[in-house]
């Protein structure tokens, strides 16, 4: 009597289990919201370089060329906080082949500019300073967050948008999203690399645009699972 009622105790237990293990229809799929957006700032990081025999006179050099350009950054209307030094070095250099030593300094700085269309000027006049080293150019958009929330919107549309194609013809409907998962890669704006010096004009005398702007891509990927009614 006691097994049988161990075995019917058993049994009890397995269905409670397999009907709270019943499968619950579904869908899975992906979606993606893309946004291509105008960029309406740019950030430049250039710098200058002196490089002698001397560590103090290199140094000075290095020192007047960065003093003309802060001042001339600040006359240009740029903010204090839209420029910023970002690397300063003074560095012992040997020569193996002439076997002497030469001392390199130099000083980095960033700037924003929040007006595309002053970059050739700004450019010009930093050249004009003594700059000599352009290492990149970086687009970005002053509403960037608000992109990306909207690609994200329309990567749950495109997701939603898809099981509805596929279950249109089984004769059922999407329901409630039961998982969202988002697979979205960090995002990179577009940067260029050791650009030449801006130029300072035509043959004809007017002035060369030297920035070709173009769009920046936000891209949102997600994965959602449905249930099916």
């Amino acid at each position: 009597m006691k097994k049988s009622i161990i075995i019917l105790f058993a049994v009890a237990m397995t269905t409670m289990n397999a009907q709270e293990n019943k499968l619950v229809p579904q869908i899975s799929v992906s979606g993606e919201g893309k946004i291509k957006v105008t960029p309406d700032r740019v950030i430049v990081n250039f710098g200058v370089d002196n490089v002698g025999k001397d560590a103090t006179e290199v140094k000075k050099l290095n020192d007047e060329t960065v003093d003309k350009v802060i001042k001339f950054i600040k006359k240009f209307g740029i903010p204090t906080t839209d420029f910023q030094t970002t690397n300063v070095s003074l560095q012992k250099i040997y020569d193996y082949e002439k076997k002497k030593h030469t001392y390199q300094a130099s000083q980095s700085i960033t700037i924003t500019l929040k007006d595309i269309t002053k970059y050739d000027e700004l450019m010009i006049g930093l050249v004009d300073t003594g700059i000599n080293n352009i290492s990149n150019v970086e687009f970005k958009s002053s509403k960037m967050e608000e992109h990306k929330t909207e690609a994200r919107k329309l990567a749950i549309l495109d997701a939603k948008k898809k099981a509805e194609d596929y279950v249109s013809v089984l004769n059922q409907k999407v329901g409630k999203a039961i998982l969202i998962t988002d697979n979205s890669q960090p995002y990179y704006p577009p940067m260029y690399k050791n650009m030449a010096y801006a130029e300072m004009a035509t043959d004809s005398g007017a002035a060369r645009e030297t920035l070709a702007i173009g769009e920046l891509e936000i891209i949102t990927n997600v994965s959602v699972s449905f249930v099916l009614e």
